[in-house]
């Protein structure tokens, strides 16, 4: 067990499942000290007792009470009432993590009137098995020890990659959404099997696998991409003629506008729920 503290999920949605499993998978917690709340779903609440072992409290305003470790991982739309209701348990005690894409560590410390320290971290819901790619950015409050104990958290869950504030709107549509889109990928692949005789098992181990290989590779040789790409792609071969589909159909085009527009939308959501008057204001 990696974290002496109590932990408490305010919102009991995929990402809040997926930290759960992770950290208790991977022994950075025991269920004892998590604790969950949402704003009505008391069934969702039930399941993931049931599931993981972990505590359910009757209010978000409770489970902020009994920990230390604060997970905001409600909907963006829902957080503005979702702080309101907690911010008289607030204490110095806490460190406050958000993953609600595009809402600032400033806003967030002005709905709570307070300068308890607050990290914003963006994961993806690989979380579950221990492999999230994760943003970290402190927010004015947090300190160095603030940042590296929000590391420790994340870094059991997959890797971490601490950045301004800023950018994590890039990390939101890059890394945050990126799972959906690799899923996206081998959705088409599946079909292109199925279409040419394969059965869905056979496919999912081949596709499985090929990704798998293809993530090491990057990770592990140092090459660019357009170079690992180069040496698979032998002049008149298969690779090439493959290749050549995906520029016909524009998909290099096409996916670099994917991530660039889940990151404008990150920034969206950003304005949304943040009013720019009530910036900075505590």
């Amino acid at each position: 067990m990696a974290v002496n503290k109590k932990i408490a999920f305010i919102g009991a949605g995929s990402m809040a499942e997926a930290m759960i499993s992770g950290l208790i998978t991977n022994k950075l917690a025991v269920p004892g000290q998590i604790i969950a709340a949402n704003r009505m779903n008391t069934n969702r609440l039930l399941e993931l007792k049931e599931r993981y072992g972990i505590d359910i409290a009757a209010s978000a305003s409770d489970a902020v009470r009994k920990a230390e470790i604060l997970i905001l991982a409600m909907k963006p739309k829902d957080a503005e009432d979702a702080l309101y209701a907690i911010r008289d348990s607030i204490g110095e005690q806490h460190l406050i993590i958000s993953v609600l894409a595009g809402i600032s560590t400033d806003h967030i410390s002005c709905l709570l009137q307070s300068d308890a320290p607050v990290i914003r971290a963006m994961p993806n819901t690989s979380a579950a098995i221990g492999y999230s790619a994760t943003g970290l950015a402190a927010g004015k409050y947090a300190e160095d020890h603030d940042l590296k104990q929000a590391e420790e958290l994340f870094n059991c869950i997959g890797t971490t990659t601490c950045l301004k504030e800023e950018s994590l709107h890039a990390v939101t549509g890059l890394a945050g959404s990126g799972p959906a889109y690799v899923y996206y990928l081998v959705e088409a692949m599946h079909q292109a099997a199925s279409s040419l005789d394969l059965s869905e098992s056979e496919a999912r181990d081949l596709i499985a696998q090929t990704l798998l290989g293809a993530a090491h590779m990057l990770k592990m040789s140092g090459d660019h991409p357009r170079l690992l790409r180069q040496k698979v792609t032998s002049p008149g071969g298969t690779t090439e003629a493959g290749i050549q589909m995906l520029d016909q159909f524009q998909v290099k085009e096409a996916i670099e506008s994917c991530v660039k527009r889940a990151a404008q939308r990150s920034e969206e959501l950003g304005s949304l729920y943040t009013p720019p008057s009530a910036e900075g204001i505590v």
